[in-house]
Parts: structure tokens; C-alpha cells; sequence
């Protein structure tokens, strides 16, 4: 077995091995490969100190203090990295594949791990594969509608059929709007996001297409790949085109919370544009836990600014799907009838 096996080569395996990061708990919370392990050689602290010595001072003493901090921790390491290999081979990666992720693997080495191999050019390397993906000529197919469309509710159908589907919002934990955020976890860094993407998208065939819901480049506070996100602006779209009262009915069935704090808060944010009297409207309407009311009244003020947003799209790769439900199985079958119209291989 080779002691450096390449990112690419690690995924062509059936199964990917488990996978040690040993990049400091900062490092590993920004950004990881989805599935690793994060057993630091240094903590947060202790990295910054290593690395001021290094600017510092010289790399012979920043080596030598690397040394004194992850000696009291060597038999940690290897307890730790015996409960994710389990037994049987291991993959050990740092962030460019030097130092840190080879001492650590020999460390490995030499205390009966038989099999560990590192990751040439290390997370470094993960991350151009992942941008690399999506420069890729992938054929995507854009799910496009106003506001409260239940274009998730889709795309998650599409997912379930086995077509290639992708929930960007899901993957950001937040609904993309000024109420996106409203019942979800706490969203992941950009970084991470496109990482959880990839883990996704990386199994898919590009001779068929993707379809991804249409939205801006950013969800929250994530930000969708800028490679990934100029090819989703020049797709077809394929736009679900639901009455507004129809709409409502579903975005009051999904944002009926029992505490309206958020949602007021939500509204809030918004005002400006709502203007003075519609928020006014809206926070009594909470008040009263009129929920469909509410929808209507700033869906006014979605829907103008999803419009502006379409008519910067090229026209011609543009379809309109009038769709009276929300019902995601009926809105399926009439978005794939569609595309089949259209000549586009679903």
C-alpha cells in the first residue's frame, strides 16, 4: 500500500476508508470533508502559538514547539485514532498534506497501525476538486416559482423518484427569505456548505441533468460556489406558477408557530419595504395568530422582487408551468411532462 494516496484516488474507492483531520478544531469547524474525523495534532491556541513562533522566529523553533506540545498527547492520538479505524486502514489528512498529517500517520505507523496512508496536497487539494466539480459542464434544470410554491417539496419528490435533485435550502438550513431562518439549526460556513454539496453532487452522472431550486447567490448567510451559481443563472427555468391565495394557504400551514416572536422579528427586517402600514398589519395579524393573512400581505412584496429577479433571465429559457396546488406529486408530474415537451433528457 502506498503511504499518499491523491483525493481523487480516495473517492474511486467503493467505500471511502475512514478519515482522520488532524487540522485544529477551528480549522475543521470552518471546513471538513464530510465523514472525517477531527482529531487535532494542535488545538485552537496552540496552533496560533506554533505559527507566531514560525513568523516570528525561525521554522527549526517552531518545529521544536510543535514537539513539546503533542508529546503529553501522543497516547491520546493513538486511542483515539484506533476507535475510527476499527481495525483496518486509515487515511490521515492536514491542510496541504506536509507536516502535521505525516508526522501524525507515522506516529500511527509506529505504534501497530498497519495501513494509514495520507492525502497528497491534503484539504488544499479536497477543496479544488470541490470548486474544480462545479466549473464542470453539468446540464442544470432551475425549479423557479413565487414564494411559498412548495418548490422544496419538489425537488425533494424529484430526489425520491431517483433523478438527480439537489435541496440547496435543506443543505443550508434556512429557507432562503427573511423568515428562512425561522426553525432551523444553526446554518454551516459557506465553506462547509459547498463541502456538503459536493458529497452530494459527487455522485452524479454529468449526461444528466441536475435539478436545482432557483436561487439567489446566497441562502442566509451561505454562499452558493460562484462557478456553481453562474451556470445555475444561465439554466432553463422551469417556473411554478401558483395562485398567491394558494400560496398563502401553505405558508401559513408551515410558519404557524405557537411563538410569533420570530415571525415578528422577521417582519421587522422587512419593514422598510412592507412600509410603515403593512407591518403594522402584519404584527397584529400575529397578534391574532391570522397567519394566512400575514402570508398574503408580504407575499406582495416577494413576489415583486422574485419578478425582477426573473426578468433578468434570458427570456427564451424561461417555461411557465400554471400550476393550481401546491401538491408536490402533481406539481411533479406536470414539471417532468414539461420538461419532456421542452427536449430536455429528465
Amino acid at each position: 500500500m502506498s503511504m499518499e494516496i491523491s483525493i481523487q484516488e480516495y473517492y474511486q474507492q467503493g467505500r471511502p476508508l475512514p478519515l482522520i483531520d488532524v487540522r485544529s478544531p477551528g480549522e475543521f469547524a470552518q471546513g471538513h470533508i464530510p465523514g472525517a474525523v477531527n482529531i487535532p495534532l494542535f488545538d485552537n491556541e496552540e496552533r496560533a502559538r506554533v505559527g507566531t513562533v514560525y513568523k516570528q522566529q525561525s521554522r527549526e523553533k517552531a518545529i521544536a514547539l510543535g514537539y513539546e506540545l503533542v508529546a503529553p498527547k501522543l497516547r491520546w492520538y493513538v486511542e483515539e485514532a484506533a476507535k475510527v479505524a476499527q481495525g483496518g486502514p486509515l487515511v490521515v489528512h492536514c491542510w496541504r498534506g506536509g507536516m502535521r498529517s505525516q508526522s501524525f500517520a507515522q506516529h500511527l505507523r509506529d505504534n501497530g497501525f498497519k495501513q494509514v496512508q495520507t492525502i497528497t496536497g491534503g484539504y488544499k487539494a479536497y477543496r479544488t476538486l470541490v470548486l474544480d466539480t462545479f466549473t464542470r459542464d453539468w446540464s442544470l434544470h432551475i425549479l423557479g416559482g413565487y414564494t411559498g410554491s412548495g418548490k422544496t417539496h419538489v425537488i425533494e419528490r424529484l430526489m425520491e423518484l431517483g433523478h438527480q435533485a439537489v435541496d440547496l435550502e435543506g443543505l443550508a438550513h434556512h429557507k432562503g427569505s427573511a423568515f428562512g431562518a425561522i426553525g432551523q439549526t444553526p446554518q454551516p460556513s459557506s465553506e462547509q456548505f459547498n463541502n456538503d454539496l459536493f458529497e452530494q453532487w459527487r455522485h452524479f452522472d454529468i449526461r444528466k441533468p441536475v435539478w436545482l431550486e432557483d436561487e439567489s447567490c446566497n441562502i442566509g448567510k451561505v454562499n452558493i460556489a460562484i462557478p456553481l451559481f453562474q451556470r445555475m443563472r444561465a439554466a432553463p427555468v422551469f417556473f411554478l406558477d401558483v395562485p398567491r391565495e394558494v400560496r398563502a394557504v401553505l405558508l401559513a400551514r408551515e410558519y404557524a408557530f405557537k411563538d410569533v416572536a420570530p415571525l415578528k422579528a422577521a417582519v421587522a427586517r422587512i419593514s422598510k419595504r412592507l412600509g410603515g402600514l403593512v407591518t403594522q398589519q402584519c404584527m397584529d395579524l400575529l397578534d391574532a395568530r391570522d397567519f394566512y393573512e400575514v402570508a398574503l400581505l408580504t407575499l406582495h412584496y416577494y413576489d415583486k422582487t422574485y419578478r425582477r429577479g426573473l426578468s433578468m433571465r434570458d427570456a427564451a429559457k424561461v417555461t411557465v408551468l400554471p400550476a393550481k396546488t401546491t401538491d408536490s406529486l402533481e406539481n411533479t408530474e406536470l414539471l417532468l411532462k414539461e420538461a419532456a415537451k421542452a427536449d430536455f433528457a429528465v
